[in-house]
């Protein structure tokens, strides 16, 4: 059995297993990994990526010039974390869920320029999507950014939560080659608006418990 086709496998018994964490039944195809790394390069820094999954969008990073340990791999799956963990020795990989992205330590001697998600954002609620993206801005250095893709036909967070947590999604492009066919997003930080406060690492803070109240 080749690597590709074992992955596939893995992947698919995730998904029987757990079908609204992994929401794909096969791993994204290498259209989407590339589109999704596009803008991503050695000079990027430290890059953390959530839910690698097989680690299709890791092999593209690497390839895109980013030092595997430069790679910070946060997977939930306990048998996606095992894998990448033999797979990519010299990254760090953290089995623990993207809400609590955090309490994630970081001891990389470059900063955070990127965030790559592999996460199924439309399928979660809207307070956990709130605490992935205070926790991916609490890590981004100043004009980094996070890539999302989506199957759906806009962007997978809503625009009234970007704009309370002062942030613009940025079409990025979309691929038909994969399956199925998906778009890419940027995610960076804007001039905070009024009501929204950035704490003194750069994260966006505040309308936390109105977002969670409306969940």
């Amino acid at each position: 059995m080749t690597n590709r086709t074992a992955d596939a496998f893995l992947f698919f018994r995730a998904w029987l297993s757990a079908p609204l964490r992994v929401a794909s039944i096969t791993p994204s195809g290498r259209a989407l990994s590339s589109l999704m790394t596009a803008e991503i390069s050695a000079e990027t820094g430290a890059v953390i990526e959530l839910g690698p999954g097989t680690g299709v969008f890791t092999e593209a990073l690497l390839q895109r010039g980013v030092a595997e340990e430069n790679l910070a791999l946060v997977e939930y799956g306990v048998e996606f974390a095992n894998q990448l963990s033999d797979r990519f020795p010299a990254a760090k990989t953290v089995r623990m869920d993207a809400s609590q992205l955090r309490k994630l330590p970081l001891h990389a001697s470059v900063p955070v320029g990127a965030v790559v998600s592999g996460l199924p954002l439309l399928s979660m609620p809207l307070r956990k999507v709130l605490a992935i993206l205070e926790g991916v801005f609490s890590h981004l250095r100043h004009g980094g950014a996070f890539y999302q893709f989506t199957y759906g036909p806009r962007c997978p967070i809503a625009r009234p939560l970007l704009d309370r947590l002062g942030l613009k999604a940025t079409y990025v492009g979309c691929t038909l080659a994969n399956i199925p066919p998906a778009a890419v997003y940027r995610i960076t930080r804007r001039r905070p608006r009024q009501g929204v406060r950035s704490d003194a690492s750069g994260s966006v803070t505040s309308w936390s418990e109105d977002l969670a109240a409306r969940s």
